[in-house]
């Protein structure tokens, strides 16, 4: 599925190394630097391109290639040193999340479906967006946006050989966390707010190390036996009542009130979930090398209980840990409309609407205990009937030159413990990229986009 892209020649890639800019030979035709400016901040400057993307996650992804399938000139940066988002550098899977929309099949289709190898999913992602002609760079974290008078010009990435700034006409932020809109200055929310479920007390889902463990005879194992959840011991016992148990009991982490497993594309391996701490921030870098260093260490009695309780887990071994740690919740940028768990619930349909059918449990990790939110049971989080998402989601309120896509969109901590996972993200990628398209062809605002020029494409 590549494309024949006329890449950098030899020529133009010894300028761009002579000048410190930060880009290689997957890089767009075209941006390859001739006349390099140096600020007073010591940054590069680069010719400007139509749309920028900022983060290498499905919705990043999407993103890129939607807008660059327009013939807009796009490039996304990433600031890890492979393509992919959670799913690569999280070690999340399989791929959750249903939507109506015909892109996503076709990119699910090319992944190979949604139990994806991890250790290639990047190259497959890297082979979609050549063949759209976006150019990507990795290594290439965002600093800052670029900002005039409450609009987005384009970002400031740090590199190996310094700052360098990037202008375009439109941004999608697709960095998880909302990054680029935060130092944009747009508002957002964070943690459970109002609601009827809790009080506001701003606490986020619990972030999780999620881990690969081999060794498995797959014929004894509950998901060759009826599923996990509805496999029974011989004394009648489910397997989350033996976690729970063993939590109680201390064999488990305090915060360890579930041991999810998932089949992988090998039978001998399973995805682990189950690591889990609380009251922590994933905006925060202290908080974040706090999370790190204590989820990984709850692997060890993770391990040690499902070699001693799990059927066909005997000789399991950990046999791969991720690069970072699993963050579910962070800001999310309050936008022009708003998805509410009431939406969901009622599968509202939104004539601005440009995620169609979109579906997946209101799934929150208890963010001030074990297991899921209180009230809620595993397996029995509430069921959303196929919902819109509208494009109102995706366009902060006073920020302009910017879009988001992503669990950083604008809903409420319930809805967005629906909307968060890969599948739907993908697919308000693929909406925002094909926005910034269309704002950039006719030089308008996001906010000014025929949203029925949106749909025409995308559906």
């Amino acid at each position: 599925m590549r494309s024949q892209l006329n890449l950098l020649n030899r020529r133009d890639i010894f300028k761009v190394l002579a000048v410190g800019a930060a880009l290689g030979p997957c890089v767009t035709p075209g941006l390859a630097v001739s006349n390099t400016q140096t600020h007073e901040n010591n940054s590069t400057s680069l010719p400007s391109v139509d749309v920028i993307v900022c983060g290498g996650g499905p919705s990043g992804i999407a993103a890129a290639i939607m807008a660059a399938r327009q013939g807009r000139k796009t490039l996304l940066v990433e600031r890890y040193g492979r393509l992919g988002g959670a799913a690569v550098q999280s070690m999340v899977g399989p791929l959750m999340g249903k939507v109506q929309s015909p892109w996503v099949d076709k990119i699910l289709k090319y992944l190979g479906g949604r139990r994806v190898d991890y250790e290639f999913i990047d190259l497959k992602y890297a082979e979609l967006l050549e063949d759209a002609g976006a150019g990507f760079l990795l290594h290439a974290p965002v600093v800052e946006p670029i900002c005039e008078n409450n609009r987005v010009n384009g970002i400031r990435i740090l590199t190996k050989q310094g700052l360098v700034d990037l202008s375009a006409k439109v941004t999608v932020d697709a960095t998880g966390d909302g990054d680029v809109a935060f130092g944009a200055g747009a508002e957002f929310d964070i943690g459970r707010g109002e609601s009827s479920l809790w009080e506001a007390d701003g606490l986020c889902q619990p972030m999780t190390i999620m881990f690969r463990v081999s060794g498995i005879n797959h014929a004894e194992t509950m998901e060759a036996n009826g599923g996990r959840r509805d496999y029974r011991f011989p004394d009648g016992r489910s397997w989350n009542d033996l976690t729970q148990q063993a939590c109680s009991r201390g064999e488990l982490p305090p915060e360890v009130g579930f041991v999810r497993t998932y089949t992988a594309q090998r039978n001998e391996d399973r995805i682990i979930n189950a690591t889990q701490v609380n009251g922590l921030d994933g905006t925060d870098v202290s908080d974040l090398t706090k999370a790190e260093l204590y989820c990984r260490r709850q692997t060890e009695p993770i391990i040690k209980f499902l070699k001693k309780k799990a059927p066909g887990f005997q000789n399991a071994y950990v046999s791969g840990m991720p690069a970072v740690i699993g963050v579910r919740e962070t800001r999310r940028i309050r936008g022009l409309e708003c998805l509410k768990m009431k939406d969901l619930l009622e599968g509202r349909k939104w004539d601005s609407a440009v995620v169609h059918g979109a579906s997946f449990p209101i799934d929150i990790h208890n963010p001030s205990g074990a297991g899921q939110a209180i009230g809620y049971v595993l397996g029995n989080d509430p069921k959303v009937k196929p919902y819109d998402i509208p494009y109102g989601c995706l366009v902060p309120r006073k920020i302009d030159g910017l879009l988001t896509a992503g669990r950083c969109i604008s809903g409420t901590h319930e809805a967005m413990a629906s909307y968060r996972v890969q599948v739907i993200a993908m697919a308000t990628g693929l909406a925002a990229g094909t926005a910034a398209a269309l704002a950039a062809e006719d030089n308008i605002l996001p906010r000014d986009v025929d949203v029925r020029k949106i749909q025409k494409i995308v559906f």
